[in-house]
């Protein structure tokens, strides 16, 4: 499996098709599991929560695949790389298999071939797979367009009602859950209050797919568990299984998944065009006058980069 990711991760053109061929092998196989994606700023326990939802999900007979996403420097460019220190115990486990990856500046909180991994996840056998953003803030929603449930991990002293209703990745969380009610039950209990009242202003004014008047959707849910004492796991997966089950028997997990490929594609549209772009000889021997001309300021860096993508036509 690591192999195999590799591959899909290379950008060597002959390792690119030896991918594709790879990917068209085993989708078949894919596309069976449970996709739950994880995200919540840093410190708000992501990874001890996934060890012990893991370890749960394995004692009930499942295989688990986590891809975690760890934030590439800008400076160096480097990773860490660090998550499974976290999950000592999940890590070992022979039923559960582990991939960090770097971000490698890819916006959205995940990496750019976490779809591809986890295509090879799920054709390895694993019937849950999970992914585990970056953990960087409110912009982080590229996990909620790959994944069947989106879970937003909260601290008890997140903010205050103002901070609960901001736009961005709020208003996207199928499954909202106060983490660390053990450090403090009250403050856990009126963020949870505060939650749930954003939630339905979203669901009256924003995201259709949570609407309260549609029986047949999901309606976002806010719960609280401690992840280190394993308090609330079990209430959890029961949560994620009635979610499934709903949009299962509507036809919504299908749909999801359809757009969610249809969104693959276009994405890898763009990534294509802009490698491309860059290959393009007539676009490596102007560039250089014009972004010299855009250092100078004596060119707007609009203008030459309306220059540089005419030259494509």
């Amino acid at each position: 499996m690591a192999k195999a990711i590799t591959l899909l991760e290379s950008t060597r053109p002959d390792h690119r098709l030896r991918a594709d061929d790879l990917l068209n092998a085993i989708l078949p196989k894919s596309g069976q599991s449970f996709r739950l994606g994880i995200s919540g700023v840093p410190g708000v326990g992501k990874s001890t929560f996934i060890e012990a939802l893991g370890l749960y999900l394995i004692s009930k007979g499942h295989r688990v695949a986590v891809l975690a996403i760890d934030p590439s420097s800008t400076v160096s460019g480097g990773s860490i790389l660090g998550d499974k220190t976290r999950m000592e115990f999940l890590s070992v486990n022979e039923k559960a298999f582990i991939r960090p990856t770097p971000s490698a500046g890819n916006l959205g909180g995940v990496a750019e071939k976490t779809r591809e991994a986890m295509l090879v996840a799920e054709a390895a056998g694993h019937d849950v797979v999970i992914v585990e953003t970056v953990g960087v803030g409110q912009s982080e929603t590229a996990v909620a367009n790959m994944t069947d449930m989106f879970v937003l991990l909260q601290l008890p002293n997140a903010g205050d009602d103002l901070q609960a209703i901001k736009k961005g990745v709020m208003e996207l969380a199928d499954l909202v859950v106060i983490n660390k009610v053990d450090l403090d039950p009250d403050a856990a209990t009126r963020a949870q209050v505060q939650i749930m009242s954003s939630l339905r202003l979203f669901s009256m004014h924003g995201n259709p797919e949570h609407a309260h008047h549609d029986e047949s959707l999901w309606h976002p849910k806010v719960m609280r568990m401690s992840a280190l004492k394993s308090e609330g796991i079990t209430e959890f997966w029961d949560m994620v299984n009635t979610f499934k089950d709903i949009q299962t028997k509507h036809g919504h997990l299908a749909l999801r998944r359809k757009q969610q490929a249809q969104a693959w594609m276009w994405e890898r549209i763009e990534a294509g065009l802009r490698q491309n772009f860059k290959a393009n000889a007539q676009v490596q021997k102007l560039l250089p006058e014009l972004s010299e001309a855009v250092n100078q300021g004596t060119m707007a860096a609009s203008v030459a980069a309306r220059r540089l993508l005419d030259l494509m036509k």
